[in-house]
């Protein structure tokens, strides 16, 4: 039980780490919705996360503690900002 709180306190962080536009790390994350060499859509514990590049490939990915490190070019990224239905449109809109 005590293990279940901690992962619940860990995965509960919304962190990204970005190092030399190369390298993103994410905390927080509770699902990959889509994820492509050019365009990566995640949804974390501060809502929807759209990671927008080239060359992209994941590296790691924990979804048990709410980690992904993805590795290639970063140009770009943009967070939804409502959630539920507005953010499944969005969603909507990124994937057409």
């Amino acid at each position: 039980m005590i293990d279940e709180k901690r992962r619940t306190a860990v995965s509960s962080q919304h962190r990204v780490t970005v190092t030399e536009r190369e390298t993103i790390a994410v905390d927080g994350v509770n699902n990959v919705e889509s994820f492509d060499d050019q365009e990566v859509v995640l949804e974390t514990t501060a809502g929807m996360l759209m990671l927008h590049g080239r060359d992209f490939h994941i590296k790691q990915l924990n979804l048990d503690e709410g980690n992904l490190t993805i590795e290639g070019y970063l140009a770009g990224m943009e967070y939804a900002e409502e959630v539920g239905k507005k953010a499944r449109s969005f969603l909507g809109r990124l994937l057409k």
